[in-house]
């Protein structure tokens, strides 16, 4: 589904654990244009082939898994990049001059140092694996995207779900991703090895001072995914605030 301009959101609806991906198509130079930020699980707990929903949902928009060149993971949790290495051994059989020769993979250092550290206990807690290697690391500030159609997404650095989790910005048209920072009417869990209630609560504390339009969490809860609007988005940190705040 394309939201704004060359942002698509791909809202996952099954009945599993999974998350919500979403696509910024033409940002690229080179032949693989994309930036995909979380492609979720390949196959979940309930055995529901995640990737193969993802890709046929892109293809419905006239968008190929090889023409992805950047996934970026708001945090390494099996249900948010599982499909990382899928994604790149996709990415490797498009041919052509001009880019890396397959999609790259990036996230916070922190996060992955983390992976590094939990990685054996989370594929072991939740049946499956994520092994990847990130070619290079985000940090705070603008990662600037693209030439002819450029976008600038400032990368935030918000722990508290886990100790690398970072949300992303989109200044021009209001657009932040949260990962499992925040969602509609609920937050990401602390209760986790590098959870931490404190900077959960500062991170959020940070996210609702910025101008936004949409909200894009994560995960859907049972109030919704998406939240459009800046007066509901208003409305939504607040409810967590008062309900949250106090339990974190």
């Amino acid at each position: 589904m394309r939201l704004v301009d060359n942002l698509y959101c791909y809202i996952w609806t099954g009945r599993g654990n999974n998350c919500n991906s979403y696509l910024f198509t033409n940002v690229l130079r080179g032949h693989r244009p994309h930036v995909l930020v979380d492609p979720g699980h390949v196959v979940n707990e309930l055995k529901e082939r995640c990737l193969d929903h993802l890709l046929s949902s892109m293809a419905k928009d006239g968008i190929e898994a090889e023409d992805i060149g950047l996934i970026i993971n708001t945090h390494s949790h099996p249900d948010h990049c599982e499909a990382n290495q899928a994604l790149v051994e996709r990415s490797r059989a498009k041919r052509g001059k001009g880019g890396a020769k397959r999609a790259l993979i990036t996230l916070h250092q922190d996060e992955a140092e983390y992976q590094r550290a939990a990685g054996e206990w989370l594929a072991r807690i939740l049946g499956t694996e994520a092994k990847f290697e990130p070619d290079f690391y985000l940090r705070e500030g603008i990662l600037n995207l693209g030439k002819e159609r450029k976008i600038n997404l400032e990368t935030l650095h918000t722990p508290g779900h886990s100790p690398g989790s970072i949300s992303l910005y989109r200044a021009d048209n209001g657009v932040l991703i949260t990962g499992d920072v925040v969602f509609y009417g609920a937050v990401g869990r602390t209760d986790i090895p590098g959870g931490d209630g404190r900077l959960l609560k500062e991170s959020i504390e940070r996210l609702s001072q910025l101008d936004i339009e949409y909200l894009l969490p994560g995960h859907s809860t049972e109030f919704g995914a998406i939240i459009k609007g800046k007066e509901k988005v208003r409305q939504n940190f607040a409810f967590i605030k008062m309900n949250y705040f106090p339990l974190l």
